[in-house]
Formats: C-alpha cells, structure tokens, sequence
C-alpha cells in the first residue's frame, strides 16, 4: 500500500514540477504561440517537418566530429562557465546552428544580452528545433533544452526573459555553430587529432 502512494505522489510531484517548469503541454502551447506571432521570430524560421529524422552516433563517432569541449557539453550534458563562451556578447547578425547536426536552433534577431554570461535566446528558430525535459541535477530543477534532431544537450530555458515569450534559453556557446546571413552553413568535417 505504502509503494502504491509514493507512486502516486511521484507522479503528482512530476505533473506539478512539470507545470511549474512549463514543461506541460500548455506552456509549450503558449511559447509556440509567441513563437509563431513574433515577426523577428518568424523572419529566420524554417519550416521543419512534423517528423524529424533523428542522428544516432556512436560514442566514439560523436567523438570523432567534436572537440573535447563540445562533446563534454553536448553529449555528457556539461557546461562552460559563465562570461567564457564564444557567443556570450556576440553581436552578429545571423543563424545559430547545433555543433552536431548542423540543424538550425536560434536566430540572432531572438538572441538578447541577459547579464547572465551564456548566449540567451527567447525563443528557437522553430518550436520544433528543441525538446525539453526536467533536470533534477545539481539540486536544482531546471527545463533542460537539447536538440530535438541529434538530442544534443544545449542548456536551459528560465522564464524570466524579455517579451513576447518571457522566455530565457540559456545555451552553452560550445553547443552552437554561427552563420552570418550571406553564407549557407558550412559542411560538418571530421576533427583531425
């Protein structure tokens, strides 16, 4: 009987974590609304399909494609300290890209200086472009952000950003390759050791 109620509480505490992260269904609703409304958000956004085809790599491929640093963030869900990563106060005009997949995540006209030391987004270039799960590390709860092509760890989202979401996607600059608006991006290329 005892086992029968933890679950249930398990469960009840997951839903209202979920809730409160805005993980639930109706807070993804509403950042896909402000997304889709948002002209600056729109002006960069990709149609993406409704089934995205996933990459799936080895260990030792992801290895191969990424540097130390990027696989630690991206694939062991690490992360640079703050004021350290190349796009933190990056200024440029154009996309930004997942170090994995070359898929598209961000756009600079949604990109904003928070003051917090990692590049801040509020929105994604597309709803679709991320997932979003809890994560209990660290003891904290946050809404971790990855990749929803190659499940690359990208950071977190907060809701204490600007409007029209009142979004903050807190992402590691390691995770993110930028593309100027006049060049397509480039071919991924295997490192070389």
């Amino acid at each position: 009987m005892k086992t029968k109620h933890a679950n249930t509480a398990a469960c009840i505490l997951t839903a209202l974590l979920a809730a409160a992260l805005g993980c639930d269904e109706d807070s993804r609703t509403a950042r896909q609304t402000a997304a889709e409304t948002d002209p600056k958000a729109q002006s960069s956004k990709k149609e993406y399909p409704n089934m995205i085809k996933k990459v799936t790599k080895t260990e030792e491929e992801w290895k191969q494609i990424l540097t130390p640093e990027q696989y630690h963030i991206t694939r062991q869900k690490g992360t640079e300290r703050a004021f350290t990563g190349k796009y933190w106060d990056f200024k440029g005009t154009g996309d930004y890209y997942c170090v994995g997949c070359g898929s598209e995540l961000f756009a600079s006209e949604t990109k904003f200086d928070s003051g917090c030391g990692w590049p801040s987004f509020y929105a994604p270039a597309d709803p679709n472009a991320t997932e979003e799960s809890i994560d209990t590390s660290n003891s904290k709860v946050r809404t971790e952000i990855t990749c929803a092509k190659c499940g690359a760890h990208l950071g977190h989202v907060f809701k204490d950003g600007p409007k029209p979401t009142g979004l903050r996607y807190c992402i590691n600059s390691a995770a993110l390759n930028f593309q100027n608006k006049k060049s397509p991006p480039a071919a991924k290329k295997p490192k070389t050791r």
